[in-house]
């Protein structure tokens, strides 16, 4: 987020105050810093669990409920981390025969960041669904 400040700040002194010349690669750089923000957040977010998900139903009490609902979140988690991986690797591919505008950088660069998330996306919820089975399977084994 730090290295975002510095090009949205000269894009901001540029404009409004014209203390220093106006740089147009600022912008393109802050674009590229911003992708990887997101992506980056996401797979924070799916580590932590602090993703945003929709329940129809309310939280369930019963142990196999619970593993359910969250099984089904984190099986539609992977099933999207799949796809951005797959079609991600087309995507920087894309991208990789690209440059950008001012900076000329080879638009590899973000383009990556999808096939990237797409891969952790998976690893952490398939972490997440093998902590939920086995928290279920934990809970049986103490009922019996």
């Amino acid at each position: 987020m730090g290295a975002l400040a510095v090009p949205v700040a000269m894009q901001v002194l540029s404009r409004y105050t014209g203390i220093i010349p106006t740089f147009l690669w600022t912008e393109e750089l802050a674009t590229f810093l911003f992708v990887w923000i997101v992506m980056i957040g996401s797979i924070v977010a799916v580590w932590d669990g602090t993703h945003f998900d929709v329940r129809i139903t309310r939280n369930a009490r019963r142990p196999f409920f619970r593993l359910l609902q969250n099984g089904i979140v984190n099986l539609a988690i992977m099933v999207f981390g799949a796809l951005f991986l797959i079609y991600g690797i087309e995507y920087t591919e894309f991208g990789g025969n690209q440059r950008s505008v001012m900076m000329r950088a080879n638009l590899a660069i973000t383009h990556v960041s999808v096939p990237i998330a797409g891969a952790l996306w998976c690893l952490f919820a398939g972490y997440r669904l093998a902590e939920d089975v086995a928290r279920f399977l934990n809970s049986e084994s103490q009922h019996k």
